[in-house]
């Protein structure tokens, strides 16, 4: 399949968010389900000390392609099942074995940002995280409000969410491109670093959507349950929400990459109807491209 790179505008950023919400109420039980599913996995393999965390992260850039499989089979008014965590791995023998390199790559990175965040904070964060623990522990409310107060836990989290979303451009449609594109590793995050280059601003606008939602989504039903008495039971509420919200990101980012490498998001996104046909790419494409 050829991909050609396209430059959006910026209000395209709030199309992907509500074309992510669309497809979640297409199929919300099964593609709630997938996201459950690796959660489940992912909780298994933790438990294996060093090597499940490893894992995990090399699986990630695969579930986010995973996801985009799923919001592609949803359009098709097919029900997505656990098979497309496999399925970018049953095409070629090259795209396989680009895949996993992928995630390899992903994995390495992902530890050398931890390391990097460690050594400029001087381990100041993981210190304030330890005193937490410790005065949750103890139940002593005025250490745990001291250790929330220093201000090294601020700018400790908002350093390594600085090199979390640095590190996330190159890898953002890299899986999307070895997958549809077939592309190879260096040449798919050179790409997918240039896609999200040319249309940062519908990023920019499409992240501060999902924040806004997710904040004021959480802090309304916070404050009703308080209200209503119900304040115990939110928990109950605000972690299915959090799944719902979180999956519906993930579908969002197979909008991303049609708008950015293929023809452009559908403007508008019926509920109940299957997109048009010209929507949707191949599943095996039948060879390399060198357009993006």
């Amino acid at each position: 399949m050829i991909l050609h790179l396209q430059t959006v505008p910026p209000r395209n950023g709030l199309l992907w968010v509500r074309h992510g919400l669309k497809v979640l109420q297409r199929k919300p039980i099964a593609l709630i389900g997938l996201f459950a599913v690796f959660l489940l996995v992912s909780s298994l393999l933790q438990l294996i000390p060093l090597l499940g965390q490893l894992v995990v992260l090399c699986a990630l850039p695969l579930v986010s392609l995973a996801f985009m499989l799923a919001s592609h089979q949803v359009l098709q008014s097919h029900t997505p099942t656990a098979a497309v965590f496999v399925q970018p791995l049953q095409l070629t023998p090259e795209r396989r074995v680009a895949q996993l390199k992928l995630g390899l790559l992903y994995a390495v990175s992902t530890i050398a940002v931890i390391f990097l965040a460690h050594w400029l904070d001087g381990g100041a964060l993981t210190r304030v995280v330890g005193d937490m623990a410790s005065a949750g522990e103890k139940g002593d409310p005025k250490a745990l409000e001291s250790a929330m107060a220093d201000p090294s836990l601020t700018s400790g989290i908002a350093l390594r969410l600085l090199f979390t979303g640095l590190i996330s451009i190159p890898f953002w449609h890299a899986p999307a491109l070895i997958h549809w594109g077939g592309q190879g590793v260096l040449q798919a995050l050179f790409s997918s670093t240039l896609g999200v280059w040319r249309n940062k601003g519908a990023f920019a606008l499409a992240g501060l959507a999902w924040v806004g939602l997710t904040f004021g989504t959480t802090m309304v039903l916070t404050i009703v349950g308080v209200l209503l008495g119900l304040g115990n039971f939110m928990v109950y509420v605000l972690v299915p929400l959090g799944m719902a919200l979180t999956t519906a990101f993930y579908c969002s980012l197979y909008f991303t990459f049609i708008d950015c490498f293929m023809f452009g998001a559908p403007r508008d996104l019926p509920i109940d109807a299957p997109a048009p046909a010209r929507q949707d790419p191949p599943q095996d494409p039948p060879a390399p491209s060198e357009g993006a």
